[in-house]
């Protein structure tokens, strides 16, 4: 039996720290691989997966709406897509077939925006962070299942 995975807590006291962390994920992602990003309304979601496929792309102005009501927004980069989903709006887990999820989780990089909405769907192998506040603090929970365990190790100070 495989141990419990670790809980990296990361703190994320301004803008930039939360776009450094975006940065040094992206440069550890992979197609294929899938980034779920959880946390209460405003908990820095969004702008956390701004600052990620910016950095994925290298290009720092690129604009990055929110996918609140496209639902996806869908980037192309060097190494193929990238997904950032939002799926607050999402009421079944079935609807995310619909939008072509399932087909995208095998091959891009796909960042998800309210992951617990499809959690049945959700791949073993990804990477869980979880955006909380506490006691004015903010943070980021970093947890890595299956081959993020490995990639994790040494990858944060």
């Amino acid at each position: 039996m495989r141990p419990p995975a670790p809980v990296y807590r990361v703190p994320l006291p301004d803008l930039a720290a939360t776009h450094a962390l975006a940065r040094r994920l992206a440069g550890l992602a992979r197609p294929g691989d899938t980034i779920a990003l959880s946390g209460d309304l405003g908990a820095g979601k969004t702008e956390w997966a701004r600052a990620f496929v910016r950095a994925r792309l290298g290009r720092p102005d690129e604009e990055v709406p929110s996918p609140t009501f496209t639902l996806v927004q869908i980037y192309g980069d060097g190494d193929g897509e990238i997904w950032h989903a939002d799926l607050y709006r999402l009421t079944h887990p079935d609807e995310a077939l619909e939008l072509g999820l399932e087909d995208a989780l095998g091959h891009a990089i796909v960042v998800l925006e309210w992951p617990e909405r499809i959690a049945r769907l959700l791949p073993r192998d990804r990477l869980d962070i979880a955006f909380t506040l506490t006691d004015g603090a903010r943070f980021a929970d970093l947890v890595p299942h299956g081959n993020w365990i490995d990639r994790m190790t040494g990858a944060l100070p």
